[in-house]
């Protein structure tokens, strides 16, 4: 909602800049109010070999999905040496983990059936929350005809539905413990609410549109952060930052994939069609 205020009555741009106030206020918040027990220092290992070569191969393939079908044909040679690369580089990626000392994910996570699975949910949940939201604000504006503000207050539902869905579960799972019954409500509601905005059209009643966009807002609370909840509760004391850090990471590349192939789809069939 912020950022269609900004983007009307300022510039697209005040997005990114109305952020960095608020980080430099939570890095004060945090060094004043976080106190941790010291470490016994040791000597650290940085792998930056699995470093290059997973931004490598990531950053590849991301441009690919990018590129492909508007820079040049999916089915190409370009396609063959960029896809090839980026395989060769995760594949070495892989075997640089399995061998170094202090690996940036270490591949005996994914011996975890509880992480592995994580890992692959928040790759969907990154798909449904960042292509929802970036689709949704296009469908707001091109095909109802809303300002950016009014887009923006028009998606309220789905926010609400993570909200309320993220805060009452998370607090549930807390108090009981129990966790997989909530994963599997909330998927199947992400499922549903997924189905359900993919039968909208221009004229679709709001309050139906926002029936749907709570639905799937209440899926995507559900999953996203008791994903990292339950890997925390999973795996052991010293791999508890790198599975957390690895969910988030998986979800963002989920999310960042979804959304190019998803908007290189949308580019060509609105081609197709004029």
């Amino acid at each position: 909602l912020l950022g269609g205020i900004l983007t009307q009555l300022l510039d697209w741009r005040w997005n990114f800049f109305v952020g960095a106030p608020v980080a430099i206020a939570a890095i004060i918040l945090l060094q004043l109010t976080l106190h941790l027990p010291k470490l016994r220092k040791q000597k650290v290992r940085i792998d930056y070999a699995g470093a290059v070569l997973i931004a490598g191969g990531v950053s590849l393939l991301m441009i690919w999905v990018t590129m492909a079908g508007s820079q040049f044909e999916w089915m190409s040679w370009t396609t063959a040496w960029m896809v090839g690369g980026a395989v060769l580089m995760l594949v070495a990626a892989v075997v640089v983990e399995l061998k170094v000392a202090e690996p940036i994910i270490p591949m005996t996570l994914f011996k975890n059936r509880t992480f592995t699975l994580a890992v692959i949910a928040s790759i969907s949940v990154g798909v449904a929350m960042f292509g929802t939201s970036v689709f949704l604000s296009q469908y707001m504006q091109l095909a109802r005809g809303a300002t950016p503000t009014e887009s923006g207050l028009l998606t309220l539902p789905m926010i609400v539905g993570l909200l309320v869905s993220s805060t009452v579960i998370g607090q549930l799972i807390s108090k009981y413990g129990k966790w997989k019954r909530y994963m599997v409500i909330g998927a199947v509601l992400l499922t549903v609410g997924m189905f359900l905005m993919g039968t909208i059209h221009y004229n679709t009643d709001y309050v139906l549109v926002s029936v749907y966009m709570f639905v799937l807002g209440a899926g995507v609370g559900m999953i996203m952060q008791n994903l990292v909840l339950i890997v925390q509760n999973t795996v052991s004391p010293a791999n508890i930052g790198t599975s957390s850090a690895s969910v988030s990471f998986f979800r963002s590349l989920g999310g960042t994939i979804g959304v190019s192939v998803m908007g290189s789809v949308l580019g060509t069939q609105v081609l197709n069609m004029m």
